[in-house]
């Protein structure tokens, strides 16, 4: 392919206004626009997007429970097909299959240094900032900048990221799986394993079954827990949790306690502090949710030091991406890590405003959009 010097111009869904009205169909919160994009700039790449799932996160831009930086193109799981990449650029090429990720792991600075890279610094600064991390945004829209979700921007026919937001994957993979090993695997799965630490013959209760709580039963099972405890009010996913691993599943108003780790992923505190309920003594805590920022908690101090028990937050799995997405895959190809059990629907990108309604309502897992 020639080097490309004019601007690409392509579809994408663009959020102006946080916290619209529900529900989403009639609000119309995201509108489809035509936005452009420059050629890739040194250590960038251009991806064509092939499916993008819809996570949590993703609502919770739309909805103004998370503060970014506005108009932005949301989107943060997703895969595709290396399109251009630009100078200096040498771990993929053109026609290659890549998972995105969706925090740039710099590789220099102190937390990646020392081996947290899921704690990266710059990566995190330039998501906050909506920008990819080689500078921008590179994002525009009738010739005002749009911003980046999380270095991505992935709700779109093509984008412009990193070559440090990427993995690179077998062309035999479908791309709507792939597209849930960027975050729903990594943050369900490596929880369980990474930042639970869960050892084999513990027991362990994944409380709130989308699709990262799915993916932690996974990840439980894969590390040895003997009973593993599915809890939803939705009775409607017990069947689906018990394909995946679970031993066992209760809703949350009949739940029993003593488990050795409890981890949370209902996106609430409410159910943070059920699992926290739910450990025994000297048992671990582990939360994914993100709710809104200005939600509290609170536990009883001197239960804290009296029962040993430890509590903690766990980002991106505590994964480290060029790592574990490649493993986690290859679990899949096993039949280990039924991450195709996740997908609820597959949808075009006009349905995703009644896409954020079926998961604010609870009613899917992960939805995916294919272009």
């Amino acid at each position: 392919m020639g080097v490309r010097l004019q601007p690409i111009r392509f579809r994408a869904a663009v959020l102006r206004r946080a916290g619209a009205a529900r529900p989403y169909a009639g609000s119309r919160p995201l509108t489809i626009e035509t936005v452009e994009l420059p050629p890739p700039a040194a250590g960038e790449v251009l991806v064509r997007i092939k499916a993008a799932s819809i996570c949590h996160s993703d609502l919770s831009v739309v909805n103004g429970d998370r503060a970014w930086p506005l108009p932005i193109v949301p989107g943060h799981e997703a895969a595709g097909v290396v399109a251009e990449a630009g100078p200096g650029v040498a771990s993929v090429a053109e026609g290659d299959h890549v998972a995105l990720i969706f925090l740039t792991q710099c590789g220099v600075c102190e937390r990646c240094v020392e081996g947290k890279s899921y704690l990266c610094s710059r990566g995190t600064q330039a998501n906050r900032e909506g920008r990819l991390i080689t500078g921008g945004p590179r994002l525009s829209l009738g010739g005002a900048p749009l911003h980046h979700h999380m270095g991505l921007a992935a709700f779109a026919e093509y984008a412009l990221v990193s070559d440090k937001s990427l993995v690179k994957i077998p062309p035999e993979l479908g791309f709507v799986e792939a597209s849930l090993f960027g975050c729903a695997v990594m943050c369900g799965a490596g929880t369980a394993l990474y930042s639970a630490r869960i050892a084999p013959g513990e027991s362990v209760a994944v409380v709130g079954l989308g699709g990262v709580g799915m993916a932690a039963i996974m990840g439980a099972r894969l590390a040895g827990a003997t009973r593993i405890t599915a809890v939803d009010r939705n009775a409607n996913k017990g069947d689906l949790a018990l394909s995946v691993g679970a031993t066992s599943f209760i809703s949350d108003h009949q739940t029993p306690q003593n488990f050795d780790v409890a981890l949370d992923a209902t996106g609430s505190v409410e159910g943070f502090e059920l699992a926290l309920e739910l450990t025994r003594r000297g048992g671990r805590t582990v939360t994914v949710s993100l709710p809104d920022a200005q939600r509290r908690f609170s536990f009883p101090l001197s239960r804290l030091v009296a029962e040993a028990r430890t509590v903690a937050g766990s980002y991106i799995g505590s994964c480290l991406p060029s790592r574990d997405i490649p493993a986690f895959i290859d679990l899949y190809r096993q039949g280990r890590l039924p991450v195709d059990r996740l997908v609820t629907r597959t949808l075009a990108l006009g349905e995703i405003n009644e896409a954020m309604d079926a998961l604010a309502d609870a009613r899917v897992l992960r939805q995916v959009v294919v272009f």
